[in-house]
């Protein structure tokens, strides 16, 4: 089952690709709906890392289980030029998600064609298991979230 979004963002690309890889920048992204506290002492909100785990908070009270956000980078051309995509291939641990078998989820941010100063977002999430189809609905509204705060706080990477 797949969710996948396509939106501009009033950022260059280059800010863009910096935020894909900032652990706080994840958070600001869900927050508030869903809270992220980074579980290894060594992890910083600040610091990006390949991989990491947290523990997922509804509302910052409900526990949601622990993920693991294990990221990699890639970069390719295609016809509106070059496409910089961060796979998360992390797992859920813990919590209802953790009934998946698949969790892949990849960002690519290149420019907005004829408009350098934005960026083109494209967000696709798979995931597959028993569960999936009753999961599928929920993490939807997740990514409608992603979507509107991504837009919302992405001005704000430029300075960053």
């Amino acid at each position: 089952m797949r969710i996948m979004l396509k939106f501009a963002i009033d950022v260059d690309a280059d800010a863009a690709w910096h935020a894909l890889h900032s652990p706080a920048v994840l958070s600001e992204i869900y927050g508030p709906l869903i809270t992220l506290e980074h579980l290894s002492p060594d992890d910083s909100p600040e610091t990006a890392h390949p991989s990491y785990a947290v523990q997922m908070r509804l509302l910052g009270v409900i526990p949601l289980g622990r993920q693991l956000i294990a990221l990699s980078d890639s970069i390719r051309d295609d016809r509106i030029g070059t496409v910089r995509i961060v796979r998360d291939s992390g797992i859920p641990l813990t919590g209802p998600l953790s009934s998946l078998d698949v969790w892949d989820h990849q960002m690519a941010v290149s420019p907005v064609p004829g408009d350098r100063r934005r960026t083109l977002w494209r967000d696709r999430l798979v995931i597959a298991g028993p569960l999936a189809p009753v999961l599928w609905p929920m993490l939807w509204v997740v990514w409608q979230w992603r979507q509107r705060r991504i837009r919302r706080i992405a001005p704000s990477w430029a300075g960053d």
